[in-house]
């Protein structure tokens, strides 16, 4: 379901075709309330507008709070993750493949009135970051090489938030997954936002994050690959009331142009310039879209 690289350039063009003709009715955007759904939220009501929709904007929300004013009619349209809704909205807990959760999200919500459009290549799901020069020096690029260098007598601690140290898809189960274990008191719990400034301030060796934390780039952070696939999918999706979309015929197609050119490189930039170098929410977006010709 994905769009490959090589149809970013088709992608764009489309992107950049004549504004849409007048719509029905305003088409509510929302999003959640960290930087890159704040960015997404605005970026899609710039890119709308531009396409000659009415559209309001209302971000800035909590996970299970949005997603019902989505179902009750409130929200049309936001950027959701599929395991999110895979785990948290439709308690699946079995382990799927980035394919068949998209799958099983997108006929799960259609029995709810939504719809999910093409999934973008930005995957927002938890990830293990150390400092570039320490994974070069012990070789680990990869969870398992993690877990060898552990179980070799490598002391390493890890910085974790108090969600990730408890949850069915964080720490416990997924150590039992490449067998080894940092010991408890080899685990910091701290707000998330402290983890990678904890790394790379050296207090910590190891820290759990988003694979499209700003930070990471910011920080010339080394993100383990997770060879055994632990972690569920969490691909950026646009999700749409099937009533919207009726009455607004082209707003799919623009919808998944729009998704075809995120992936985790670029959200990690986008969220960096916002949480590290202080730009507004509003100038990163227009900057994203002018670069791509579409304002």
């Amino acid at each position: 379901m994905r769009f490959p690289q090589s149809r970013t350039a088709a992608a764009t063009l489309l992107l950049a075709a004549t504004p849409a003709l007048a719509q029905a009715d305003t088409i509510t955007v929302g999003g959640k309330n960290f930087t890159e759904q704040l960015i997404l939220a605005d970026m899609t009501v710039q890119y709308l507008d531009a396409r000659g929709y009415e559209v309001e904007e209302r971000s800035g929300m909590g996970t299970t709070v949005l997603r019902q004013a989505q179902e009750n009619g409130q929200v049309d349209l936001y950027w959701e993750y599929t395991g999110t809704s895979l785990i948290s909205y439709n308690k699946v807990t079995e382990s799927l493949s980035p394919e068949e959760a998209y799958q099983r999200v997108k006929a799960l919500d259609a029995e709810k009135d939504l719809v999910w459009l093409a999934p973008s290549e930005a995957n927002n799901t938890y990830a293990l970051a150390m400092r570039e020069d320490q994974a070069r020096e012990l070789e680990i690029a990869s969870i398992s090489d993690l877990a060898e260098a552990i179980n070799a007598g490598h002391e390493l601690v890890l910085a974790s938030n108090a969600t990730f140290y408890s949850r069915d898809d964080g720490l416990r189960p997924m150590q039992e997954t490449y067998g080894f274990e940092f010991g408890r008191r080899n685990v910091k719990r701290m707000d998330q936002g402290l983890t990678l400034p904890s790394l790379d301030q050296e207090e910590v060796d190891v820290a759990m994050t988003t694979a499209t934390n700003g930070r990471i780039p910011a920080l010339d952070l080394t993100v383990l690959e997770d060879d055994r696939r632990f972690f569920p999918d969490y691909a950026l999706t646009p999700v749409v009331r099937e009533k919207t979309l009726t009455a607004n015929p082209d707003l799919a197609e623009q919808m998944n142009a729009l998704s075809a050119l995120l992936d985790d490189q670029t959200m990690a930039r986008l969220n960096a310039r916002v949480d590290v170098e202080r730009e507004t929410v509003e100038d990163v977006a227009e900057a994203f879209l002018e670069q791509h010709d579409l304002l």
